[in-house]
């Protein structure tokens, strides 16, 4: 996962606005208590550091991969 897809996500779960304050303010237990910016600071890949949110802030699963975007449905032969 990119950096960008991290961002993405935490947009579309918790709005443009409150997923940088979450991002900074949060700390994630899993992840030694860090924030999500000190835990990327500290090269913890994104693709973790979104998991170990999601678990601690009770993301529904169904939700880790984000929305779907539009354009990507595939289409039926």
């Amino acid at each position: 996962m990119r950096l960008s897809e991290f961002w993405r996500l935490m947009d579309d779960e918790f709005g443009s606005g409150y997923s940088r304050v979450l991002a900074r303010s949060h700390a994630i237990h899993a992840l030694h208590d860090r924030s999500a910016d000190e835990a990327l600071e500290d090269g913890v890949g994104p693709r973790e550091v979104w998991r170990a949110l999601c678990v601690d802030l009770e993301v529904p699963p169904e939700r880790w991969l984000g929305r779907d975007l539009p354009g990507a449905e595939t289409k039926e032969p």
